[in-house]
């Protein structure tokens, strides 16, 4: 029987996964005695490392900073400053410090940084004028030791509220691993809440929206867990479970993810998640992790026990046949799911199905056109083509499409690319012939997306090759094509032509597109270029007064340019 033979073979192979001294699943070990916490506070966290995030695991720790900005930022360890990073989003302001242990730790969402490191982006800046940098320092042109302050903490960039990011990356393949790994802990003694439990019927077919599934209620004292219904469930076939988790520490009322689950039938372990470490360009794969569907349909964060094969991200450090499950010998089987946090505290949830031989299953395929995770896929129809890259489909997909109505003001019918249930990895590209009256708007032209929730659509690129215009979207829907001669809309907020500005500390402005979105900006005073900073959450475009800007009539100008090259200029007198 195919059960007993998957868990002959795991006991075969054995498992190459070890726990440490807190029983928690580990396949490295690290060091303990080299780090420091980044904040002299007590260590409390509004987010832990590879919890579940909007199209990524959450890659370090969220340190809170009791709801305020400024406090210092220490090196956790001897090292160099080896990269400087200016956002817009992201990390706002990110330093980068490389270690002789061979590791790298990140801090992100700083307010300011220590002077050297500060003229150092300002010289860039202004050198290369940009907001944004990306700086790469040798070793030993910023040497910080232990301890050292050499930032204090903010809200900058996409951080939804005060707080320090931390990590701990590998330096020589950048993963980044759980900093609690190495000792960074903080007060747990909480184990993680477990809220459903789901069963999905696989029998040999693609993971999709369609994967007919059954939701069990689940009760709990304290952290033993069980069916709310009954503790015997029937299934037969390929089965996958999936299970609802949550955690929290003993320092913060947050719900945090969890750090491990594991999967048991009979007592033989079938299926491994644990955030130990990962790379930057898997993280995506969070899309395969969860059932993506009811995600998008509910909201729900259902972690599926089965890996789609397609998904390579190194959180598995254990498997047996993906973690699915063929239940065919009529006979009751005891399931267990072991959920654990980096604390090692645990919670448990048991029950038993009882299986029976399972039906063979139907021989109709799904409707639509085979495609393979493992290949390229190209399709063309109507005046449209699609180009799947290899390792951007986490599982086989019966791709399905239509032409549709065209839009109002559309240049091309709408096409129905498959449906937005299914994830994609990185992007896939998308040509569609736009109609033959395009003539001399065709460099105007661009894909857009009718998730935009508009008629205007949601901008997806454009760019015109042979005919047709084309983009690389990051995901399924309904396509058409649309021209973009609009330029931006700059809006002053505190500049008027002719303006007193003796007591401003700042000159503010706003700007907006309403299609292609702002490719750039920049702002003069006097003809010479002048640093200007844009705010992620109040999208406030500003540049602050420096002394090169000396009593007396002033000209600034602010050119703005969006993705298809319309551009609007604003200019104003004003006097210091």
């Amino acid at each position: 029987m195919i059960l007993k033979y998957h868990l002959i073979f795991l006991f075969s192979i054995g498992i190459a996964v070890s726990t440490c001294a807190q029983d928690i699943v580990q396949t490295h070990t690290y060091p303990k005695d080299f780090f420091r916490y980044p904040l002299d506070l007590p260590p409390t966290t509004a987010g832990t490392f590879g919890e579940l995030r909007s199209n990524h695991f959450h890659s370090g720790l969220d340190f809170k900073t009791n709801q305020r900005t400024g406090y210092p930022v220490h090196a956790a360890f001897d090292g160099y400053i080896s990269r400087l990073r200016i956002q817009y989003g992201g990390f706002g302001r990110a330093v980068y410090i490389t270690h002789p242990n061979g590791f790298t730790t990140v801090y992100g969402h700083l307010e300011r940084l220590a002077p050297e490191l500060a003229k150092i982006v300002h010289d860039y800046q202004y050198e290369h004028q940009t907001y944004e940098a990306d700086i790469t320092l040798l070793p030993f042109q910023q040497n910080f030791i232990k301890g050292q302050v050499f930032a204090w903490s903010g809200n900058a960039g996409a951080s939804a509220g005060p707080h320090v990011h931390f990590e701990i990356r590998d330096a020589i393949t950048e993963q980044t691993i759980n900093p609690q790994l190495f000792g960074l802990s903080i007060p747990d003694k909480i184990p993680p809440t477990i809220s459903g439990l789901y069963a999905y019927h696989l029998n040999g077919l693609p993971f999709s929206e369609k994967t007919a599934k059954e939701f069990y209620p689940v009760a709990g004292s304290g952290a033993a867990y069980r069916l709310l219904k009954s503790s015997v469930i029937n299934l037969s076939g390929d089965i996958g479970f999936g299970i609802m988790a949550t955690d929290r520490n003993s320092t913060s009322m947050n719900k945090n993810g969890v750090y491990s689950i594991q999967l048991k039938v009979d007592d033989k372990l079938i299926y491994t998640f644990a955030v130990e470490r990962f790379a930057f360009d898997q993280t995506h794969a969070i899309n395969a992790h969860i059932d993506f569907p009811a995600f998008l349909a509910t909201g729900r964060e259902i972690q599926k026990s089965f890996i789609l094969p397609g998904n390579k991200i190194s959180v598995y450090p254990q498997q047996v046949n993906r973690g699915i499950i063929t239940f065919n010998d009529d006979a009751i089987h005891n399931i267990e799911y072991v959920v654990k946090d980096v604390a090692g505290n645990t919670s448990t949830l048991k029950f038993k199905v009882k299986s029976k031989p399972a039906e063979p299953p139907s021989s109709q395929k799904p409707p639509g056109v085979l495609f393979k995770y493992n290949q390229q896929n190209d399709f063309s129809f109507d005046k449209a083509r699609v180009i799947i890259p290899q390792g951007n489909l986490y599982d086989d997909l019966y791709f399905n499409y239509a032409v549709l109505p065209r839009h109002p003001g559309a240049y091309s019918a709408t096409y129905r690319i498959h449906n937005r249930f299914t994830p994609i990895h990185d992007s896939f590209e998308l040509w569609i012939k736009p109609d033959s009256n395009i003539g001399a708007l065709a460099n105007k032209a661009v894909i857009v997306n009718t998730a935009g929730g508009s008629e205007g659509g949601l901008y997806e690129g454009g760019l015109y090759e042979g005919g047709f215009i084309k983009a690389h979207c990051k995901g399924f829907g309904d396509f058409f094509v649309r021209i973009d001669t609009v330029a931006p809309v700059i809006y002053p907020l505190n500049i008027t032509n002719g303006k007193n500005m003796a007591a401003a500390k700042t000159i503010s402005l706003k700007m907006s597109d309403n299609l292609s979105g702002i490719k750039s900006y920049n702002g003069k005073v006097d003809g010479h270029w002048v640093l200007m900073e844009l705010d992620y959450k109040t999208k406030i475009l500003s540049y602050t007064f420096d002394e090169n800007v000396k009593p007396g009539k002033h000209v600034f100008t602010l050119a703005v340019a969006d993705n298809k090259d319309n551009l609007s200029l604003f200019t104003a007198n004003f006097y210091r």
